[in-house]
Formats: C-alpha cells, structure tokens, sequence
C-alpha cells in the first residue's frame, strides 16, 4: 500500500460508497444493488481497519466520519497525478480507451455518432436520452423530518447522483450556504441557558430567588436576588449577541461572494456562494477561489490543466496540477459544456482531502451510454485558489457543509476556561459551607424554639410536631438567603465586563496593530483572555503563520565565489583572513565582461584567461537556472509570471530572470531564452523528474551550438557523489554550503556534463524503453537516469529564503524561554519543514533529531518503544539533552491509533520541539485532542487557513492569522492577529496580566462578601437564630452594586503585578501562570479564611464597644440600626483597605475607586438614610443619621477596628516580600529602582558555540529547495511539452 493509501486509512475517512461489492455485468439476476464504482467481474472485500484513536477526545460529537477504506482498485486515481485515468484500465461499459469527447465539425465529439446501434433507452443508472428527446422528470423534494439535538445524523450510504444540467433533479442536496457561528435566532435561547447555568452560581442564585418568592420565608425584599441576576444575564447574552454577530458577519461576506454560474440560456450569470446548486456548472477565473468542490471538466489549458493554490487546506505552497478527464477537456464553449447529458455518480459527501471516486454517465445524442471515471485529479476543493490558469469549467458535487473542507471542520465549540472551572468547584465548597452555616443556625434555633421556649414565653412558638418540622425546613431556606450573598452575584458580570475590557485593551494595543493591511487584534471571544496567561503548549502551522508564502533567491556559490542579494559588511572585507562575498552587480559586471571586482581578484589569481574562465562557469550556471525546471511562463499585463509547481523552481527562474537570463517562452520541444537581451533556443530531449528518493531533477538539452548537455540540480548529497574526478570548486562550495545552511536557506547543487551523441541515441533508446513500461515506470525511469547522470562538472549552488514572517525566530524562541513547548504541523515536506524549524530557532543546534519516518503501524511502535526506551535510560543516568521529534504524517496515522497514542504521547513531551509534516487537517485536530486529553494544560492552536480550523477549535485558545484574503482561521478564532510575533505580547503580557488580574478580582470578590456576610453569621448567636438581619436589606444590595462595585473594576483592568517591559525582559516570569501560582486552591482557601479572621474581629470589636447598648450623650440608647451601620461601615472600610493593600499598580483610577468608594459612601449613605425613610421605605433608617454621624465612638470605631484587621496583612506583606519572595516580588523590586541587567555576557562565546555546532548539524541534514509535489504518475516531461506559449492568443476564451 503506497503512502497516500495509506494516510488516507489511517487519518480519517473513506469512500463509503466503496464497501458494497457487486457485479454490474449485463444479464445479472443478483437483487444487490448495483456498487460503485462499477468494476467487471471483480469482487472485493472492505479491509479492516487499523485502531484508530479511540475517542477518548473531548466528545463524540465533534469526531468524524472514521470509517474504514477499501484498497484502491487499478482504475482509481487516488491523488494528483499524470497520466490520469486515460492511462488505466478502462471501466466495465467503455468499450476502448480510445474514445473521447473531442469535437469535431459542429461540436460533436469524435466517436459519439453511434447510428448503427439502437438507442439506449435508460435505466437506473444511466437517465438514457437527453433531455431534449424526452419530458423532464421533476424530483419531489424529500419531506423534512424532526430531528432531535441529540440524535446522530443518519450517514447516506450507496452513492450519490447528480444529473447534469437538470437542476430540478438535483433539489436534494444541500445548499451551499455556510455558518461558523455559534447561535442563530432558534438555538440562542437553549444554548445560551445551557451555557449559563452550567456556572453553578448561577444554578445557586436562581435557586435563592425562587426561595424568596415563598411568603414568609425571606428575611429580605424577594427581588434582591432575581433582580440581579436577571442583570447579569442580560449582560452575558449582550456580550455573546456582540462576539457571535462577527462571525454572522464572516459568514455573510463569504457566502455573499460571486461566482459565475451556467444559465439556461447557455450564459454565464453572477451568482452568490450561497445559491450555488450541486449540478450547476460553475466558471471559475484566475486568482479566484472555489466556491464549492467542483469536478473539472476543462480548462483554458492545453489537455484540462490546471494550477490549483491549496494553501488554505493543507498548508502547501507548491502549486498542484490538475487535469480534467480527457473526454471532457475539450468541452471550452457554454455551448458544448451545456449540451451534456447523463449523471454523475460519485462517493457521499466525507472528510478526505485526497481522495475522491466517481463516474460520469454520460449520454450521446444517440442515446448511448458513456462512461467517464473519475478520481481525484479532477476534483477542485471549495477553500482552494485557482493559479495561473485563466478559466476553467467545474461541475458542483457537494456544496456548503457536505464540502471535504466543512467535513474537516467541527462545530464552533462552546470553551470555558480553566480559572472558571476552578471557580465552579470552589463554589459547590462554599455552597456546601453556607449549607452547614444554614442547617447550624436552624439547629440553634430550633433548641431555643424546643428546649428554651418557656425561657421565652413572650414569643408566640408552635408547639405541635408538624409546626416544628415545618418551621425547621423554613429556617434553613431563611439562612440560605440570609447567607446567600458568601457566593457574590455581582462576581459573574464582573469578571464579564473586565474581560470585555481586556479584549478591548488588546484591540487598541498598537503593538500588535498592523499598519501594512491595517488590521488590530481582535478578541472574539473574550470570555478566554485569561488563559493567555496559562499555555503551556502553542500548535502552530506552517505556512502563512511562521512563513510568507515567499520564496526568494538569496545568494549563490559560483566556481568557488560566493555572491548575494545583499552582503553582510562582515563579509565584504578580507577581515580575519575571511573570503570576500560580492554581491549581484558583481555577478553581472562578470557576466557582461565589464571591469568590476570580479576582475580585480582575477588579475591578482590569473588575468585575463580566468576571468574567462569564470565567465564560462558563471553563463553554464545560469542557463541551467533559466533552461533546467518544468516552468511555464506566462504573459499577464506586459509581465512574464511563472507557473511552477514547486515554488523554488519559481524562485530559481527569477533569480536567473534578475541576473538577465530571461526564460521567456516554451514550446513543447524548446526553451527560449533571452540572455541580456539576446533571444536563444534550447531543444529540450529529455526531463528527469525529481521525487523525494532521488533528490534531483536533469534536462537533457541541445545547446544552440548543437552540443547535448545534462543539467543536474539537486541535494548537496546525491550531487556529490555523482560528480567526476578532479573538480575544481568543491572545497569552495561546501563552505559555501555550510555558510548558507546556517543561515537557515534552502540549497541545492548545480551541475552539468557535456554528453557525446553516440552516448545519448543510446541512452535515448534506454529511457524510451523505459518511458513505455506499464508496470514500473517510475522505478524504470529512475535507473534509465542514473546511467546518464554521471561523471558530472559541479558549477556551484543556490541558496533560496523561504521567507519568515517578520520576528517568527525571537518570538519561538521567547516563548521557549517562557516555558511553552512550540509544535509545528505541517502539511509540508519533512525536509522543508526542518529546515523551517532551524532557520525560526524551533529546532536549535544542540538538539538531536528524532526522525519517525515508518511504512507499518508496526515499525512505527517499535521505533517509538526503542527511542522512548533508549531516552529514558539516559536520562536516568544524569545526561540530558534537548531533542526534536519529526514525525511525518503516515507514521502520525500509526502513532495515533490507541493502542500507539500514550507512547507517541510520552515520547513527544520528552522533546523540546515537535515538527509534525504532511498532516492532514483532521489529524492536526487529533494531536491537538490527544494531549489536551493526557495533559492538564492549556493548548494555545494557531494557523491561517481553512486546514488550521479544526485544530484552533479543538485547542483550549484558538488564534488565527487575519489580514490575507481568504483565510478562514481568523473567523473561527477566539482571537485574530496578523502577526506571528505579535503572539509574545498577546501571551506574555496580556495574557499574564489578564490571568493575575481575573485571579485577584475573584479571589477579592469572594473576600468581601464573607467578610460582610460571615458577620450576620456571628450574629445569629446574639439574637436567638431568629433570622434577624445585623443590616437594612437595601443597604446590604448597596454593598457589592454601589460601594464596592468599583475595585474589583479597577484591580481586574488596570492593575499590573510588573510592566509590560519586564514581562517582556524575563519571559521566565510566564511559568507563574503556567503553574496557577495566583489562584491555586490553597490561596483560594487561604484568602477565605483571611475573611473569616477579618469577619471576627470586626463583629467581636463593634459587640465590645457596643456591650450593654452604648448610651449617647444625649442619654440615648444607640439601638440595633444605630450598631448595624456603623458595623456595615467598618466592614466596608476594611475591604477597601485591603484592595488598597493587594493593588500592584496605583492610577487615578485606583485612587477614584477605592478612597474615593469610601468618600462616596459617606456622602451618598446618610442622603439615603435620611431621604427614604420619607418616601416610605427603608424605615429603619428614621432619626439615624443626626445620631450616628455626629457620634465620636463611631469615628474612633472607624479608625480602629480597620487598622486592627489590616495590621495582619501589613505584616504578613512585609513578612513575605523579604523573607520569602518569589519572583515576581524580586521583578518589582528590579522594576521599582531600574536596576540594570546583570546577566553573563557570554555573546561572544555562545556565536561561536552555536557556529560550530551548526556546521556539524548541516554536514549531516541540509534542507534543500524541492517542494514539489510528490506522485510516481505525474509526467512533468508530458505536462511541459503540451504547452506552446507562443501562441497564447490561440487559448480558448471559455465563452
């Protein structure tokens, strides 16, 4: 089973439409159905297969279709690749390969005038004639059924038929609208509650307001509670209508854009995504993305090719080629394409970007049947760009969330964080501990009501069983609500509205604004800021997010002498007895003959006879760049652009093109160039094509002389040893090599022979034989270019950047040095992918690779237990070592299965840095569930396309890269940046400060209200647990929504335990997050108990100084409200002291908020005291404030009970900011007086270290700059000569 197969059985999906096995043949009286696709005489078995993952991943609801896959039969094309289907055995009902739909006369297709045969009639498969020749059949639409949430979608099964230009027969399927929001107007309401109260102090405070309906159970106003919550609520479904409508939004402009349809009139109308029907046929232009996945029926190309861009599926750069069926590549009119008739039949709707089944039926004008197979060559993905090509033709198979990149996506899951799943399990404690509070104060007061009542026969007490039992039961519901508030409500839309604000902080933050694209951050779900502060592992893609997407030639090693774009001045001096770079202009003074540098170090080596010698190596060396790649040029605006599917080739042949080596037309038999202006013809005889085993690719050319040259490039490795005796620069360019390595570029080596002509009809004769093979091609071609590329001249090498996004290497690697591990998947190449890990400082010199590159599910778990082992037993004799783990995506398939997964698990958080390549977007989502599942920490997934979706929603906080037109990661992320560097900020300073300032405010939120609430508490012992509130009701509601509403706001947005610059200065200060330092159970706990402490000494000193009713000068007892207010005052103060005690960071808002509570309370409080009784309510208050607030005790009271409670938390301050710090108090103290950085500096030394251990690295495993895709079918000599780029005006125009 080859690799493609073989990721495709392991990762995810399969055609079940290819498990039923049948004979089609004709005369059969079997009642099977008939199977697809239809194969003569054949019968196969489904295989099993392997162990997948078993879902141990978050829920069965978001995993999907895991179904297994049968072995791909001969016909079958299963990815990419040329010759396609016309190459294979032609299917049951086609009588010859032969036959095609290329037209002739009036638009007939060749062999279709069948007049000696009777006409087909139709059947079952086949609709028989066309429509033309008999009444349309109009298709009911199915009558929709209920379905119930939590019933399972019911999979179709069989296969699936389209009829062609009959839309009426296609009403069926599902429209091609999508939605990656959260709610809509019918759901909003159930999710939302669900989500709601799945926060149990929600639960909690629903509960209390139910109780208080109860008439006379609630010893406060019965709307106290609803009435707040009901706020908080509101509040909570404003903020998710505001974040879901963005991505209502999203959806809107994608499913708004336009796309050009087939009409009845044969034209082509402007359509919007959303009205796309499967059946349609769709006209899709150049640098215009597939509005569904479409089935290619031709192009403007020569044969149906076509370049497909896939980067926003699987994160490839490199151009793919597809080609429609080649009896339908002619089909370049409306005219033509609109006169098919018959019926698709292909595979259902699943989630496999690499395979695809399925048949045209098609029917002649004579009414006989045609079949046409299909695989995936001929497939075109909604999500991917057309490139290069000015048209095609595309017949819509499935549309909207049946599409392969809806099927890899999964349902915008509903995230909460880590901190408010802590908040859920301290709240059950609490409530359990206001239960114990309740059920003790209804047991005290049951003993007075039962054993002390003739003590108290002034109180009217039931004496019957049921009386009691009853008065019991509403005892504990009156202290539930009287202790109701130890779970504070105003908690929820506090935290709520701070997390707003960070969001809204983290949008104005400059730093992180763009000005190229002019795009902010934007948070989309900010109910998840604070576990920014809390990753521990950050999954990231490729390309677009670590790279560019942009390939640029650098520098080059000719005949020994190294040129580059740009020349570091280190290099441009003989300093240190260094060679001497130059640059390009010296490269083309050379090339022209004209005096430069080149000719000063010439005269000083040789004169005259080794310039011209350099000159020679130097033209050889760019005719190969401009002559030796599978490049077709294309004239757009005046401009020569460049298909290639490899975007090295690309920037080799630009490269060139800047040196004046223009490659500006190919024919199929010759490459024209122009060298400084002066047009010359290179006969192309044979291309040896490049695959990952050979590591190279040869042109045999004529020169214009008349001369066969081989041009060779390639791998430094397999260069070398191909190379004759006695060269001259090889020396040279292997430092060459290693200088370019260690910069992080991608290399290959030139070189080329002279090959005598006998040597080439013979060696001709050799590839010919082995070009017409059936069984073996590749193989054969392989060996046939082995005997040829021999005894070769090395010219030099290139050396290509694969450009990085701006800062990607300092941001991998602070974020190293914060304590985040850095995973790479990729859909990349294993070599490209590490040689991106080197150059961003993922893979650092001192590591040692792991490579997992297994064929078995076997060898892969031996090669797992055997490392696991052998790392294991190092380690435990004292030797450490960082490693990196690679790991390609068939090994990945293996290692994923559940009996693999906890080893594979094991082994990668052995490592410093993982790179996964060739990943699907369903397996980037399986890694990213498999340690969410085994690992308690925080998953940070970021990425830029539609490939990265599935893995952003899996992980805890998902980021996208916004700002490129058509990447969908932005819209299904809980936070949009347009940087991969801005990341270290996001994290490292926001999101530390949002996870110290959320962990402060709920901890200060929880403190205040016990100490508020645990005083009516001790006061139940002073009044008989009768229920007696120590506070007027409303004045108790004032506590948490006017006089203390404002510090926790203050403290959860502007209060910063270091600066921005400090955080940034010592990364090592993120671990504090990574490890919950500020809200682990212990502090929780601990602060709970502080406010029991505060609670005690406040009730225990007002009862001291109040003993036996304190008498005012006026000879007035103070009374009961007189004693509450001026107790509700001190507990105030204290609370508002110890903000002032915990606040890191003091601003005028800090100042406003808590002196400035306390001011605003003595103002606003005896206004209030005074003015309500008035009206009516809040009565106790009447003659209050004239007593109360002109008495000394209550002043002396105010100073000293506070300063009393406070005094503990001063000391145990000062106690463990001097004795025993943690860093983040020693980062203040280094903040504070700006005490310069001390560090070793070992710069010097450590450059040199790293050199070293570079150049060791790179001898060993160089990248090298291939990335083309990969397939033992595809014919780039075929593909090369179809094109005749002279005559472009000749192209079909499509319409």
């Amino acid at each position: 089973m080859d690799s493609e197969e073989s990721f495709v059985a392991l990762v995810n999906t399969a055609n079940p439409a290819a498990y039923k096995s049948a004979s089609l043949a004709q005369g059969s009286s079997s009642h099977h159905p008939p199977t697809y696709p239809p194969y003569a005489n054949t019968q196969s078995q489904p295989q099993p297969a392997p162990s997948l993952m078993d879902p141990f991943f978050d829920d069965e609801e978001d995993l999907l279709d895991l179904s297994p896959v049968t072995t791909p039969r001969p016909m079958q094309s299963q990815e990419s690749g040329l010759p396609l289907t016309h190459a294979a055995a032609p299917p049951s009902g086609l009588d010859s390969p032969s036959h095609s739909l290329s037209t002739h006369g009036a638009g007939q297709p060749h062999g279709w005038n069948f007049e000696s045969q009777a006409t087909f009639p139709g059947g079952a498969t086949f609709p028989g004639a066309p429509p033309t020749q008999r009444k349309h059949t109009v298709r009911r639409r199915k009558k929709w059924k209920w379905r119930w949430p939590w019933e399972k979608e019911v999979q179709p099964t069989g296969e699936r038929v389209i009829v062609l230009n009959n839309p009426a027969m296609n009403i069926d399927f599902c429209s091609n609208f999508v939605s990656t929001s959260k709610y809509n107007v019918v759901t909003f309401t159930p999710k939302f509650l669900k989500e709601q109260f799945s926060k149990y102090a929600n639960v909690f405070f629903l509960f209390t307001a139910c109780i208080q309906q109860i008439p006379g159970v609630s010893p406060t106003n019965q709307y106290t509670t609803i009435a707040p919550l009901a706020v908080v609520l509101l509040a909570s479904a404003f903020k998710e209508v505001q974040e879901d409508m963005k991505r209502h939004r999203s959806d809107s402009e994608l499913n708004a854009r336009v796309a050009k349809v087939l009409n009845e009139s044969l034209g082509f109308d402007p359509r919007p995504w959303r009205d796309i029907r499967v059946g349609d046929i769709v006209r899709v232009e150049s640098d215009e993305f597939i509005p569904a996945d479409l089935v290619l029926i031709s192009s403007s190309e020569p044969e149906g090719l076509c370049y497909i861009e896939t980067s926003n599926l699987d994160g490839e750069t490199n151009l793919k080629i597809k080609q429609a069926s080649p009896q339908t590549s002619s089909l370049t009119s409306p005219t033509l394409v609109g006169g098919l008739h018959g019926s698709l039949r292909s595979e259902q709707p699943n989630n496999s970007l690499y395979t695809f089944e399925g048949t045209l039926d098609l029917v002649t004008d004579a009414g006989m049947p045609k079949q046409v197979p299909l695989g995936p060559d001929q497939l075109l993905l909604r999500g991917a760009q057309l490139r290069n090509t000015p048209w095609v033709y595309g017949l819509v198979v499935f549309t909207g969330h049946e599409t392969k990149l809806m099927r890899n996506a999964t349902a915008a899951p509903i995230k909460r964080t880590a901190v408010e799943k802590q908040v859920n399990v301290h709240i059950i404690f609490l409530f359990a501990f206001l239960l114990a509070l309740s059920i003790g104060s209804t047991i005290g007061a049951s003993i007075n009501t039962w054993f002390l009542s003739s003590q108290q026969w002034y109180l009217f007490q039931t004496t019957s069983f049921t009386g009691r039992a009853k008065a019991f039961v509403e005892d504990i519901l009156t202290f539930i609500i009287l202790y109701n508030n130890l779970i504070p409500i105003s908690l929820i839309v506090t935290t709520e509205v701070v997390r707003l604000q960070h969001a809204a902080l983290i949008s104005a933050d400059l730093d992180m604004y763009y000005e190229v694209r002019d795009t902010p951050a934007v948070v989309r779900t900010s109910s998840l800021v604070e576990d920014l502060g809390r990753v521990e592992f950050v999954f990231a893609d490729k390309t677009g997010t670590l790279t560019r997407n942009e390939m640029v030639f650098r520098a080059a090693s000719i005949g020994g002498v190294a040129y580059a774009e740009e020349v570091d001045p280190g290099r441009a001096s003989e300093e240190d007895g260094r060679e001497i770079w130059r640059t390009f202009a010296d490269l083309r003074a050379l090339l022209e003959g004209s005096s430069g540098r080149s000719d000063m170090e010439s005269s000083a080596t040789g004169g005259e006879q080794e310039r011209e010698r350099a000159k020679a190596v130097a033209h050889e060396f760019m005719t190969l760049l401009a002559v030796c790649h599978t490049v077709i040029p294309e004239v757009r605006d005046g401009k020569i652009h460049y298909q290639a599917s490899s975007p090295d080739e690309a920037a080799l042949v630009a490269g060139a093109e800047l040196l004046e080596y223009q490659f500006h037309t190919r024919k199929p038999r010759s490459a024209f160039i122009r060298v400084r202006g002066s047009p010359v013809e290179y006969e192309i005889l044979n291309v040896c094509e490049f695959n990952s085993s050979r590591k190279r690719m040869s042109t045999v050319v004529r020169a214009p002389d008349g001369k066969i040259k081989l041009y060779c490039k390639g791998a430094d490795t397999v260069i070398l040893e191909r190379l004759g005796k006695h060269q001259t620069f090889t020396e040279k360019t292997l430092s060459h090599l290693e200088d370019y390595a260690t910069e992080g570029l991608r290399t290959l080596c030139i070189a080329y022979r002279d090959v005598p002509e006998a040597e080439y009809r013979q060696w001709s004769t050799i590839y010919d034989q082995a070009a017409a093979t059936l069984s073996g091609r590749s193989e054969a071609l392989d060996k046939a270019a082995e005997l040829i590329e021999k005894d070769l001249i090395l010219l030099g090498a290139t050396a290509i950047e694969d450009k990085l996004q701006e800062g990607v290497p300092d941001t991998i690697h602070t974020l190293q040095m914060a304590g985040i591990k850095v995973w790479v998947l990729t859909g990349d190449r294993q070599e490209t992918a590490i040689n991106i890990g080197m150059s961003c400082r993922l893979i650092a010199e001192s590591m040692n690779l792991v490579i997992v590159n297994e064929e078995t599910s076997h060898d892969t778990g031996e090669f797992i237990s055997k490392r696991l082992s052998a790392i294991k037993n190092q380690r435990s004799t004292g030797e450490l070592e960082d490693l990196a783990l690679i790991i390609d995506g068939k090994s990945l398939g293996f290692a994923l299965q559940k009996e693999l997964s906890k080893s594979f698990l094991e082994l990668a958080l052995l490592c410093k840095a993982v790179i996964c390549c060739r990943v699907s977007p369903l397996q980037k989502a399986l890694v990213v569930k498999l340690v969410k599942k085994n690992q308690d920490s925080i998953l940070l997934a970021i990425g830029d396309g539609a490939n990265d979706v599935s893995m952003i929603q899996a992980a805890h906080v998902g980021i996208g890269i916004s700002g490129l037109e058509g990447l969908q990661a932005a819209r299904s992320a809980d936070v949009a940046i347009s940087q991969f560097r801005y990341l270290k900020k996001l994290l490292l300073v926001h999101g530390a400060w949002s996870y110290q300032r959320l962990s402060k405010l709920i901890l200060y939120s929880f403190y205040k209200n016990i100490t508020l609430y645990m005083t009516q508490f001790w006061y139940s012992f002073f009044n008989n647990f009768s229920g007696q509130i120590a506070y007027e009701s409303w004045t108790i509601t004032f506590f948490n929504v006017l006089f203390t509403v404002l510090p926790p706001f203050v403290i959860g947005i502007f209060d910063q335990f270091v600066s921005a610059r400090v955080l940034d200065r010592y990364p090592q200060l993120y671990m504090l997050g990574q490890r919950n330092v500020f809200f682990t159970k212990s502090v929780f706990w601990l602060w709970i108990a502080n406010a029991l402490y505060h609670s005690l000494i406040l009730f225990g000193f007002s009862v001291i100084i109040f003993w036996g009713d304190l008498k005012q000068a006026t000879g007035l007892d103070s009374g009961h409200w007189f004693w509450g207010t001026a107790l509700y005052l001190i507990v105030l103060l204290t609370v508002l002291g110890k903000a002032a005690l915990i606040s890191d960071l003091w601003t005028k808002y800090t100042v406003a908020a808590i002196p400035g509570s306390f001011v605003f309370t003595m103002i606003l409080l005896p206004l209030y005291a005074w003015i309500a009784p008035l009206l009516g309510f809040s009565t106790e208050y009447y003659g209050l404030v004239p007593r109360l607030w002109t008495d000394a005790v209550f002043y002396f009271m105010l100073l000293l009970v506070p300063f009393i409670c406070l005094s503990r938390d001063f000391a145990w301050k000062y106690y463990r900011r001097t004795y025993k710090p943690l860093s983040y108090h020693i980062a203040q103290e280094l903040q504070k007086y700006n005490i310069p950085d001390y560090r070793p500096r070992q710069e010097q030394f450590q450059k040199a270290i790293k050199k070293v251990r570079a150049v060791q690295r790179m001898r060993r495993n160089r990248g090298f700059a291939f990335s083309q895709t990969e397939n033992n079918r595809q014919d780039q000599a075929r593909i090369i000569r179809a094109y005749d780029t002279s005559k472009s005006e000749a192209r079909p125009s499509g319409y």
